[in-house]
């Protein structure tokens, strides 16, 4: 073998299909001083006894455009690289047995159609067509796919490593690195046979990623939040039946996924796959009493049927023919897990120059977007999709391994369950609590995980059907549906308050401060004792987040963003920070807790309670006492009312909720908020705000200064993008929606024309409509226009609103 090299510019750890789609794409993009280390023979790990399915459905929109990129590059891929490749692109039938399914169905194949994929609804008696063999009489219909079908992994493997060798990129195979340390700026990655100095590590290590992770912790990293799943797949005998249908046909059989019963069956050779995620499932690796091997490749655990016999029976009496054959072989192997099921991919938290691209549980299907988007986030900062979905950074310090063994589990045993908007996923609750939880249990509070923070989504009062049951519908109604009215309307006509834990929270103070964030932000800073709305966007223009920045001093600063924005926000912050920087950023998310205090009523509220001057102006701050307790009050509301943000430290914040409370304001939960906030067109991040679109496309075009002297990230693109005009611009729409409103991601037609995508919806309970905020073909953004929102498979008809609140347009509530 060759020498390993001493120096790269790229070291990916992990030779399996992700981390060789990581050097083929950086190789592509002219990185081509990148070395891959391996520390057995490529595929060693989850790679060799993946069963290869290449599926294209997601009901998520980046996940969704990651392996629709996949099929497309394999497609092509083995001609491109000359390597032989079994690729089937068979088609597949996702079978659904409820009204719910078929909802989900119709919602993808929107989202497919909009990214340029033909997915087809098969009513029942159209099923047998495309698969003879299965029993169709208690169905409701099915999902057909004519891009899915399955690839060989290890071929694809070889293929995307001979590629990347061609264009000049290393494989060092039984090469296995052994630890990194950071010197002078560089990484030095440590293997067996010598050291590589690097600018940029990529941990690809699969199900040892957490092993690989603990090496970056002296450097600001952390554990990586995953675990390990047990999966099981079983292969049978041949069947002569598939053998003489395929000679026929002259094709194999398309992939049948039976998702409400969790397994997916698919033809190999002249035989079956069949592949369950059982509810009875089984972690590995998990306690001292399974330790995990220092090495396990190309091995397997002993099969255990007894878990997926219940499954088996079910698929033979979808699929008799199944029955007639015997078992050939069961894979028994490991499968990583992160705790949504969802892939780490993209920036290392907290450390410089190290990416993730790994604990990818469905590794084969999505590799070839991985790659694609690893070399764009390291080779041009950031990828042409926004990839929340996945980004590490998602995930703070709440992720534990009981945490996230209990939520890997939970998502095995629901692979292909519904994701329905008002059900919440049991597992491991109670992460992050604000300091008034137990009240706000005790009043009715139903519970939501918002980075690990504990926030009510609505109030329940007795009799209310609080299963999680009631949950399981994509519709509006519900028990939550009359309780989220009834917060609105408080809030409406007299005064709520909501319990607000974990705004990510940041002090900015010091000499010089004042400066660095006016050549950060796309606009104007707010004068001392104001708050204001500031925008940060990447290079190409793109909204990165929003901060509301309130200027406490001349040079100090309290940034306050999402919770689920916490450490990727603090990152842009923290990369963007001179060197010997005269000021400091300090993170007080876990200091101090909000409420908001909000409605016509609420400086009746207040008054008698503190001593602050409740007449100073909308987006005023100060300091006072509320109920004897220091506060600070900021004069806005994400709701569109009169009120007041009470910023506070924890321990103070019980005798403040409760003086409130008392003093008549009604408690109301973050779905009544999402509810008022989409009136006014206020956005919300990693929805309506996102890398997926430019500042002037999202309709902020009064948060950007492009005169301004300051240069500021993407100043140079949005000025171009002035110049040429936009293709795309925000509006709110009025839809008149049936039984649910338009979920994220709905695809919108004109003229039996794709034309654009919500990227929020909600019914406004003070508009007494559904509304939806949307992302519409410039010149259809005219008010008045008409369109059609598909919300769950149905076209209903939507009018472009002006670019302004539709509740109190002229912010007259806001400033009384």
């Amino acid at each position: 073998m060759a020498e390993i090299p001493t120096t790269a510019r790229v070291v990916i750890i992990g030779g399996g299909a992700v981390g060789a789609s990581c050097l083929y794409h950086l190789a592509r993009a002219g990185w081509t001083d990148s070395v891959l280390l391996e520390r057995n023979e490529l595929t060693a790990g989850s790679t060799w006894h993946a069963a290869g399915n290449v599926p294209t459905f997601s009901t998520s929109w980046s996940v969704m455009n990651m392996q629709r990129y996949s099929t497309e590059l394999y497609a092509r891929l083995g001609a491109e690289v000359d390597y032989p490749m079994n690729y089937h692109q068979t088609g597949s039938i996702r079978l659904a047995h409820s009204r719910e399914r078929m909802q989900e169905f119709e919602r993808a194949k929107g989202m497919g159609k909009h990214q340029g994929m033909d997915l087809e609804i098969l009513g029942v008696g159209e099923i047998k067509a495309r698969y003879p063999f299965i029993e169709t009489h208690d169905l409701h219909g099915a999902l057909y796919d004519p891009n899915d079908g399955d690839i060989d992994p290890a071929q694809l493997t070889q293929a995307l490593a001979k590629g990347a060798r061609e264009m000049g990129a290393r494989v060092l195979r039984f090469c296995p690195a052994t630890g990194v340390r950071r010197e002078n700026g560089e990484w030095i990655v440590e293997t067996e046979k010598g050291e590589i100095r690097c600018e940029i590590v990529v941990n690809a290590a699969g199900y040892y990623a957490q092993r690989v992770g603990e090496w970056f912790k002296p450097y600001g990293g952390r554990t990586v939040p995953m675990m390990v799943m047990s999966h099981q797949y079983l292969l049978s005998e041949e069947i002569p039946e598939i053998e003489a249908w395929s000679k026929e046909q002259g094709r194999k059989l398309p992939l049948l996924r039976d998702v409400d019963v969790s397994y997916y069956l698919r033809q190999e050779k002249h035989g079956f796959n069949l592949g369950p995620y059982e509810p009875r499932c089984r972690a590995h690796w998990a306690d001292p009493s399974d330790p995990m091997p220092d090495d396990f490749s190309f091995q397997l655990w002993q099969e255990d049927i007894d878990r997926i016999e219940e499954i088996v029976t079910d698929a033979m009496a979808r699929v008799p023919l199944l029955g007639t054959s015997g078992i050939s072989k069961i894979i028994n192997g490991p499968i990583p897990y992160a705790p949504d099921g969802m892939p780490l991919l993209g920036p290392m938290p907290g450390v410089p120059n190290a990416f993730e691209a790994c604990v990818f549980t469905f590794g084969i299907a999505q590799g070839g977007g991985a790659g694609k988007v690893l070399a764009e986030w390291v080779t041009e900062g950031a990828p042409e999709w926004d990839m929340w979905s996945c980004d590490p950074r998602r995930y703070t310090d709440y992720t534990d391994h009981a945490y996230c063994v209990a939520k890997g589990m939970e998502v095995y045993g629901h692979e292909y369950a519904m994701h329905f908007p008002w059900h919440r996923w049991p597992a491991a609750p109670d992460r992050k609590l604000s300091p008034v939880h137990d009240r706000i249990k005790e009043m009715g509070g139903q519970m939501g995980d918002y980075n690990g923070w504990e926030r009510a989504n609505w109030f329940a009062q007795p009799g209310d059907d609080t299963s999680e049951e009631a949950t399981q519908t994509w519709d509006r109604a519900g028990p939550w549906e009359p309780r989220i009215r009834q917060e609105c309307e408080a809030v409406r006509d007299h005064c709520g308050v909501l319990d607000l834990p974990g705004f990510s929270r940041f002090k900015v103070q010091g000499p010089g401060a004042d400066d660095w964030l006016r050549g950060l932000v796309t606009g104007a800073l707010p004068k001392v004792g104001r708050v204001g709305l500031v925008y940060f966007a990447d290079d190409r223009g793109r909204i990165v987040t929003e901060m509301s920045v309130t200027r406490e001093a001349e040079d100090l600063y309290v940034l306050v963003t999402a919770a689920s924005a916490q450490w990727h926000d603090r990152e842009w912050l923290e990369r963007h920070m001179p060197e010997g920087a005269g000021f400091t950023l300090e993170d007080w998310t876990d200091r101090m807790s909000t409420l908001i205090v909000t409605g016509p009523k609420s400086r009746d509220v207040l008054s008698p309670l503190t001593n602050a001057d409740l007449s100073l102006p909308w987006l005023s701050f100060q300091e006072a006492e509320v109920a004897g307790r220091w506060a600070a009050l900021l004069r806005v509301s994400f709701a569109g009312e009169l009120g007041w943000e009470i910023h506070a430290e924890n321990a103070d914040i019980p005798a403040i909720y409760e003086a409130v409370v008392d003093a008549g304001a009604k408690p109301f939960g973050m779905w009544a908020l999402n509810s008022l906030r989409i009136e006014k067109g206020y956005r919300a991040w990693k929805g309506d705000l996102s890398t997926d679109y430019s500042m002037l496309e999202g309709g902020l075009d009064r948060f950007v200064k492009l005169d301004k002297p300051q240069e500021f990230p993407g100043k140079a693109a949005l000025l171009a993008e002035k110049q040429r005009g936009v293709t795309k611009r925000f509006a709110p729409l009025i839809v008149e929606a049936g039984a649910a409103d338009a979920p994220y991601m709905s695809t919108i037609w004109h003229g039996g024309e794709i034309v654009g995508e919500t990227t929020s919806g909600a019914w406004g309970y003070r508009v007494g409509a559904s509304v939806a905020l949307a992302m519409l073909r410039a010149d259809l953004a005219v008010p008045g226009t008409k369109v059609e929102v598909e919300i769950y498979g149905e076209r209903c008809p939507a009018v472009v609103q002006p670019d302004a609140p539709l509740w109190d347009p002229e912010n007259e509530r806001l400033r009384a």
